[in-house]
């Protein structure tokens, strides 16, 4: 159950830019409107997000279509785990958009080509190192999390098959976060969108056509990563020109700055899926059919929310630069907007997903306790992205101003006090749907502080710098 889904070498030489590309200086995001900046990079980020959000939507829905709840609910355990470890990746994304940013702020683009590329490298080394070193123990990590029977075996099966996939997912990721660091939207949104539209292609194929069923999904999985891969290696490297050759002494200067921002940001970011791992252990307890209606909307909300994601991850490069530029009240704007956009969205999808509840028990062929629940978390879900929301762009605040453990503060503390009494005592009163308010409840306590505590960092930034 991901209720909060996961909504990225070698340098060679550079081919001539476009004149759109000329155009994007360092510095891109220290003039103009911040809510424009804001606003055009949530939409093409949100074009690529989503992208792949519906492909994920259509591969479960396929597999739905399949007619057994158990290969459903198999998908569905097998995310968590993917979930951690792309947790984990971006992470690491996070730390080289900030700095690639930063350094683009203060117009020193060799230094930001340098710092590209080692985190593209460390990238590559500790995603592939997680990935493989899973491998071997994926039918008993599926167990404790409460898989078992037909759902424990496809499960593990699918999970061996994507799982190589990951590196060059992190690869991706990485090549984006450069390019948003650029303000290069457009091509950031092309990694995405490249895989998700190999994926909408093949499913069909290799789940139907072929009569692969669940294992062809997995096979599709890795024909994308790879697709993700080389299109971010082409806009970062080939376009832009901002992946260096990695040299060991670059990687060796640049590791520690990564890890004092990719350590806490790792943290901050396992910790919501170690969260629903909890959560799913718990509501594992009800049957797969509960299992089943998680996995459902685990598909449903990232295409639903997927904005918030482009949101959160519009807030480092933008806020990234005026920070590097010491413009102080231009980083308060961004927070401004940010939130009043988070806001504005998330009360508009609630409406749809109220009214869509009985379209999408439909859609996925739900039948019983599936189709109860699938409705209830419609009409009720957008009350949790709500707080989500204000928890991701206050994350993606802390993480690019320098306070990084903030952020690991808030989500840990909304996995462990903000989850685990209220899932358990909510689950154990009033089934399923009790477990689920007792999240919503949850995010909302620590949603509320996240959002207070990222004003007060720009406030006591600016005051400092003022002094």
């Amino acid at each position: 159950m991901n209720l909060i889904p996961r909504p990225p070498v070698e340098a060679v030489h550079v081919a001539h830019e476009s004149s759109h590309d000329a155009d994007l200086a360092p510095g891109t995001f220290t003039v103009g409107s911040t809510l424009r900046h804001v606003l055009v990079m949530t939409a093409t980020g949100a074009v690529g997000l989503v992208a792949v959000f519906m492909v994920e939507f259509l591969t479960l829905l396929y597999i739905s279509r399949l007619g057994d709840t158990e290969l459903t609910a198999a998908v569905g355990y097998a995310s968590q785990v993917t979930f951690l470890l792309i947790s984990i990746n971006i992470g690491l994304t996070i730390a080289v958009g900030a700095l690639v940013s930063r350094a683009l702020g203060a117009r020193d683009r060799e230094k930001a080509r340098v710092v590209a590329a080692s985190g593209v490298t460390l990238m590559a080394l500790i995603a592939g190192a997680l990935s493989f070193a899973v491998m071997p123990f994926t039918h008993g990590i599926l167990a404790v999390i409460g898989a078992r029977g037909e759902a424990l075996e496809v499960g593990s099966l699918y999970l061996r098959i994507i799982l190589p996939g990951t590196l060059l997912l992190g690869l991706g990721m990485a090549f984006s976060a450069v390019l948003r660091g650029v303000g290069d939207a457009r091509r950031a949104m092309y990694v995405t969108l490249g895989g998700a539209v190999v994926t909408a292609c093949l499913d069909p194929v290799f789940i139907f056509v072929l009569h692969l069923g669940v294992v062809g999904a997995g096979i599709v999985v890795l024909i994308s990563r790879v697709c993700l891969a080389a299109t971010g290696w082409h806009g970062a490297v080939r376009v832009h020109g901002l992946v260096a050759r990695p040299t060991l002494a670059g990687l060796r200067a640049d590791t520690m700055p990564l890890a004092a921002i990719a350590a806490p940001a790792v943290l901050t970011n396992i910790a919501s899926p170690i969260a629903n791992i909890y959560a799913m252990r718990i509501f594992s307890g009800f049957g797969d059919a509960v299992v089943a209606a998680f996995a459902i909307m685990d598909r449903v909300t990232p295409v639903a929310f997927g904005t918030l994601f482009a949101l959160s991850g519009a807030v480092g490069p933008i806020m990234g630069q005026n920070y590097g530029a010491k413009a102080f009240g231009r980083v308060r704007g961004v927070l401004d907007d940010c939130y009043g956009v988070s806001a504005v969205y998330v009360a508009l999808v609630g409406v749809v997903l109220w009214l869509a509840a009985p379209a999408i028990v439909w859609l996925f062929a739900a039948t019983g306790e599936t189709a109860e629940l699938l409705v209830f978390f419609c009409r009720v879900g957008a009350l949790l992205w709500f707080f989500l929301g204000g928890v991701f762009v206050a994350n993606a605040a802390y993480n690019n101003l320098g306070w990084p453990f903030l952020s690991t503060a808030i989500n840990w503390g909304r996995a462990t006090i903000g989850t685990i009494p209220f899932v358990t005592l909510g689950a154990a009163w009033y089934g399923p749907k009790g477990g689920y308010v007792g999240m919503i409840l949850g995010a909302a306590l620590f949603g509320v502080v996240a959002v207070i505590g990222s004003y007060r960092l720009v406030g006591r930034i600016s005051r400092q710098a003022e002094a």
